[in-house]
């Protein structure tokens, strides 16, 4: 039926019949409607939980299962620190941001072949030094460069952690660069900078001998996990398998001009 068909039929109805139609047309869609599960509630806690990974951190776990070892998913930053710094506040607020963010503790097992996330208790995080004071300025640049390559070629293992990696190096009494890396299963490019933001005003209270100014978290990342299983499962998640499945059938793998030849296994 056509636009001015359809109009032409509505403006023919009496007032009783439009108002019948419209309680027809809400009932239909109360009817059709899902309940909402927009909602993230979070699951109770009992130490050393294992639950369900979201499908993001199940296409990592699987790529990490075929190649084992790689380091291709670790994010690295180093930052560099002028002035006095206080070791100990530094070593506080990496404890507490391990503490707050239970991702950051989180490993990752294998269970009749599904992978599941163990959410570990939290223990003292520990902030390992080294100093380069008695080198020259080009000396310490070599190895700051050394020290964050090896860091970041150096490969996580998932099942035992950590999966985040804190270094202190001290070039002087007021210069210090910190190299920090994680697994991308844990983290991703935005939440590094959640991590640096609360790094630093967790810092500039502890410095001060002040409490934490950061409010306590409601949710965290696995409770996100087990609604994202929830919501994205059943016929939701068939209609989307099947969509794309339709849109990629027949798709030739991209060739682009690289220095060597794609293998047939990567």
């Amino acid at each position: 039926m056509t636009d001015k068909k359809l109009l032409s039929r509505l403006a023919s109805l009496t007032p009783e019949q439009r108002e019948a139609l419209l309680k027809q047309l809400k009932k239909k869609k109360s009817e059709g409607a899902e309940p909402r599960k927009d909602t993230i509630t979070p699951f109770e806690r009992r130490g050393n939980d294992r639950v369900a990974m979201s499908y993001a951190q199940q296409r990592l776990w699987f790529i990490d299962q075929l190649q084992s070892g790689s380091a291709s998913y670790n994010i690295s930053a180093a930052l560099r620190l002028k002035g006095a710094l206080d070791v100990e506040a530094l070593r506080m607020s990496f404890d507490d941001i391990v503490r707050r963010h239970e991702v950051l503790r989180t490993t990752f097992v294998s269970e009749e072949g599904q992978g599941r996330q163990v959410i570990n208790e939290h223990q003292r995080w520990e902030l390992p030094t080294i100093s380069l004071e008695p080198l020259s300025t080009e000396e310490q640049e070599e190895v700051i460069k050394a020290r964050f390559k090896g860091d970041a070629h150096t490969s996580f293992d998932l099942i035992n952690g950590p999966l985040l990696r804190t270094r202190l190096i001290r070039l002087s009494s007021t210069e210090h660069v910190i190299i920090v890396s994680m697994h991308h299963i844990i983290s991703d490019g935005w939440s590094m900078g959640v991590f640096i933001r609360e790094m630093a005003l967790l810092y500039d209270a502890y410095r001060q001998d002040k409490a934490s100014p950061l409010q306590e978290l409601d949710i965290q990342y696995a409770d996100y996990s087990l609604w994202q299983r929830e919501w994205l499962a059943g016929e939701r998640l068939d209609r989307q398998l099947s969509y794309w499945k339709t849109r990629l059938d027949g798709v030739p793998v991209l060739e682009l001009p690289t220095d060597f030849p794609r293998p047939p296994v990567h």
